[in-house]
């Protein structure tokens, strides 16, 4: 490894430590002040957000890679560059499912058609049972009831994107077109993987 790249990986880690710190300052004032409005609380924030998008930016210029971190109006790589004031958005969701019961599942289908054809084994025949169910039910009302379907809930994540106003109908053709994560306005993720660092 070069001298150079030893030195930007160095200033990388300094980065990083420097965060941490301002961690501890801004928890250390928030913790103490009795004020609503404590300007050393506004100082600490300051400076933690300050070292979190110095940190930010060292890392992608050194590893190509960006915190999970968003301070509001950083301007940093991945930050959110579209418009100040959209005239649309669109909703993204995205929820993941196992089919842990498809006996259940076809059972419910079933109750809703029952020109379903005919199967050995009711695990059998689960495409048609998915699109029996996911036509007649709203997609949240099936989140909801997802054990109820013989579901099992994985991963699901819903992003917010600024989104140019379109004709009607327009979108249909690519309606899953790659989102631009810079016209990214917030995003909500659930996963067993963060259940699992919260206990470690």
């Amino acid at each position: 490894m070069s001298d150079a790249a030893q030195l930007t990986r160095t200033e990388v880690r300094e980065a990083a430590e420097a965060v941490k710190a301002a961690i501890d300052r801004h928890l250390e004032a928030v913790s103490s002040t009795t004020a609503a409005d404590d300007p050393a609380v506004f100082a600490a924030y300051e400076e933690l957000a300050a070292a979190a998008i110095h940190y930010d930016q060292l890392l992608y210029e050194v590893y190509d890679e960006v915190t999970p971190f968003e301070v509001p109006g950083d301007g940093g790589p991945g930050s959110y560059q579209g418009p100040e004031e959209p005239e649309a958005i669109s909703v993204l969701i995205r929820r993941d499912y196992r089919i842990a019961d498809p006996r259940r599942l076809r059972g419910q289908a079933e109750r809703l058609d029952d020109s379903l054809p005919a199967v050995a084994d009711a695990a059998e025949g689960v495409t048609a049972a998915v699109g029996i169910i996911f036509g007649e039910y709203e997609p949240d009302e099936i989140a909801a009831r997802a054990e109820e379907f013989g579901l099992e809930e994985g991963d699901s994540t819903l992003w917010v994107t600024a989104a140019d106003p379109g004709e009607p109908g327009e979108w249909l053709a690519e309606p899953f077109d790659s989102p631009d994560p810079q016209a990214l306005l917030c995003r909500f993720d659930v996963s067993e993987v963060y259940d699992e660092d919260e206990l470690d």
